[in-house]
């Protein structure tokens, strides 16, 4: 009957993904898990087989990377040597840390943590004090539902004896803190020269009295000649990353000196992605993307977050043939471009 219900709840958490929607993982994501473990047991237990165990959780991350985690699990079908039915169950507290990114599709990661273990026969029994570590992998099939494989060991603190568990779950992700795409600010028209008493000539006569009438000026009335002056920027990512690469940075600090320069510009960095993996996985990533250069651009190298937008379009824009590795290569970019005025 147990086994049914841990089937029934990694069941549910399937069906309950469908309606969590399009929530991004990352800080303030809570996941939900059920598992199943198999403990191999210290010999010193005298126990005459290992045990399942399946359990659920329950994690909130309070970083893009750390994960807190309560677990709970109970043992099953395991006996003694002297074939009495063993019966126990775990409690456990832990804190996971991850690597890559929020939204990668693979997320490995390490564990430490603690737990308490009451392991009982047909009466009584002994409560263990014990010391968590654990590695694994998590690999998202959809930003909500995940897939989780590792291993576990448990270092008894009140004996000194330690087992392990290798152990494989299925979860939901949902709630994370995603940062929406800022729309780019609207910027005046430019000013034109007014002629109100119908002279031919600019009713601004201070700085520029000869200036002919409804040509754009500038805010001494003079015209505006300038010339106009652009910068580009295009960043390439490894094949499934949204991580910005070292030798990119260069590219974009120049990106940002210049809007520095001109401080009244403004950009929309754009992600792209190649044509390996499903549309919509590849629209998120190339957000993921265009969001990462984004923050360098206001987190690293100072420019106002309002004057910098981020969007992503997938596969939809290849500049290369995605048939060949050097073409997907140069697919996987972000660009952007500025222009500004300058006498």
């Amino acid at each position: 009957m147990k086994l049914k219900n841990t089937l029934g709840l990694a069941i549910g958490t399937i069906v309950a993904a469908t309606s969590f929607g399009a929530l991004a993982q990352g800080q303030g994501a809570v996941e939900i898990e059920g598992f199943a473990k198999k403990e191999q047991f210290d010999s010193a237990r005298n126990f005459k087989n290992n045990g399942n165990l399946f359990g659920g959780s329950v994690g909130y991350f309070l970083t893009d990377d750390v994960e807190l985690r309560l677990g709970y699990d109970e043992v099953h079908n395991v006996r003694s040597d002297d074939s009495r039915k063993i019966k126990g169950a775990n409690l456990a507290r832990d804190a996971l840390s991850h690597f890559n990114c929020p939204g990668d599709m693979l997320r490995p990661y390490v564990s430490a943590g603690f737990s308490d273990q009451s392991i009982a026969r047909w009466s009584g029994g002994r409560n263990r004090h014990l010391a968590n570590v654990g590695t694994g992998g998590k690999l998202y099939f959809t930003e909500n539902f995940y897939a989780r494989a590792g291993v576990e060991a448990q270092y008894n603190i009140d004996q000194g004896d330690t087992e392990w568990a290798p152990k494989r779950g299925m979860g939901v992700n949902f709630g994370g803190g995603s940062k929406k795409v800022e729309a780019a600010p609207v910027e005046a028209a430019p000013a034109v020269c007014s002629d109100s008493d119908n002279d031919g000539v600019c009713d601004n006569v201070d700085k520029c009295p000869n200036t002919p009438a409804n040509v754009t000026v500038d805010a001494n009335g003079c015209p505006a000649v300038a010339e106009v002056v652009r910068v580009q920027l295009d960043v390439k990512f490894d094949f499934d990353k949204s991580v910005v690469k070292p030798n990119s940075y260069r590219d974009i600090k120049n990106l940002a000196d210049f809007m520095k320069q001109y401080p009244q510009t403004t950009t929309t960095v754009e992600g792209h992605t190649d044509s390996v993996g499903p549309d919509a996985y590849n629209q998120k990533l190339s957000e993921r993307r265009a969001n990462a250069v984004k923050q360098v651009l206001v987190n690293q190298y100072g420019v106002g977050a309002n004057r910098v937008s981020s969007v992503g379009y997938g596969e939809t824009r290849p500049v290369a043939d995605n048939a060949t590795d050097a073409g997907r290569a140069v697919n996987r970019r972000v660009e952007a471009e500025v222009e500004a005025q300058a006498k």
